[in-house]
């Protein structure tokens, strides 16, 4: 019951929490930033950057001097209001819009910056770097980490999951470090969806949590901790699994801990994954639109019953699924029409 709970709090705050913008006027453009009011650990913080200007050299003067489109840098708030020297998590911009008409050009970039399970609560502030007509500039957007409660379990392994677990062969070794080169990936050019996700079955019941705190106890006696990566749906073996964004498909193949498994591009560092499926309707290099058929669910791999395990990784670091259900891009919110 407590983990039905759970799961209905922590989906109703990632559908509800408050976006808000500031706009900035310089001398040749406007700037307006959207962003979070409040996020909580494992979420991220992401920020949407939509410049205006009536100067025709705009869009080509936007630049950084990171020859990218500018950085995102999430910094704790001190007791004494200056900044922890060391930024908690950090990230740079893409860019996901332009558009001119015979007035005005428009140029709206993009970032995310994944927050830890572990970050602590408190005011945090998201500095924004960019460069535009060779003048490099600087915003700082508040942000508020809120508590969040994570679930703490032990999970018996028999002995086929045990020697899964403590598998250390070179053949699983090169799985992994194979499927850690695809998620370090940001490719610029990979803006195939930044609107809300959707759940990939329609299933409410949830067998973990994402981030939950885990403590796997071998049959041999010894045992090992770790997080939980993602959200387990108890689902039947053969159930329908849907893509929960337009996107890419990047892997698609069996490895030994996550048995038949599925990885899609959704954005540059924005990857997800799903893991021990029973059969597998796509193939690497494949477009998916959202809600797309991609294959049905299963119990291979380490897995203690049948279910969906559903993952999402930015720049590496795994992230509340949830946190991606509401408008995390602020897409809807910059496209509301101005009074």
């Amino acid at each position: 019951m407590k983990k039905i709970i759970l799961s209905i709090i922590f989906t109703l705050f990632a559908l509800s929490a408050f976006s808000l913008s500031k706009s900035f006027d310089y001398k040749n453009y406007t700037l307006t930033a959207y962003y979070p009011e409040s996020v909580q650990p494992g979420d991220a913080v992401f920020v949407r950057l939509c410049f205006e200007s009536k100067n025709k050299n705009f869009i080509k003067s936007l630049s950084t001097a990171t020859k990218e489109s500018g950085s995102l840098e999430i910094f704790r708030v001190k007791e004494d209001g200056n900044l922890n020297e060391k930024a908690t998590s950090k990230s740079l911009f893409y860019k996901i819009e332009e558009n001119k008409t015979k007035k005005l050009l428009r140029s709206v970039l993009l970032s995310g910056a994944p927050l830890s399970t572990y970050a602590k609560t408190g005011d945090y502030s998201a500095e924004v770097a960019f460069s535009v007509f060779g003048e490099e500039n600087k915003i700082s957007l508040p942000v508020k980490i809120i508590e969040k409660e994570f679930v703490s379990e032990t999970i018996p392994l028999n002995a086929s999951n045990t020697a899964i677990k403590t598998n250390v062969s070179s053949e699983r070794m090169d799985q992994i470090n194979r499927l850690n080169k695809i998620l370090d990936t940001k490719n610029a050019d990979a803006i195939y969806f930044d609107a809300a996700f959707n759940p990939p079955n329609p299933a409410t019941r949830r067998t973990s949590f994402f981030g939950d705190r885990r403590i796997y106890a071998y049959n041999n006696g010894k045992s090992s901790t770790s997080l939980h990566y993602g959200i387990d749906y108890g689902v039947p073996t053969g159930s329908e699994v849907r893509a929960c964004a337009g996107g890419k498909v990047v892997m698609a193949e069996d490895r030994i801990s996550t048995g038949w498994s599925i990885c899609i591009e959704h954005l540059p560092g924005l990857y997800s994954l799903y893991y021990h499926m029973s059969e597998l309707k796509v193939k690497v290099g494949q477009m998916v639109k959202q809600g797309e058929f991609i294959g049905l669910s299963g119990a291979t791999g380490l897995a203690t019953g049948p279910h969906l395990h559903w993952e999402v990784r930015l720049n590496m670091e795994a992230v509340s699924p949830d946190f991606l259900l509401g408008d995390f891009t602020f897409k809807k919110e910059a496209g509301k029409k101005k009074n």
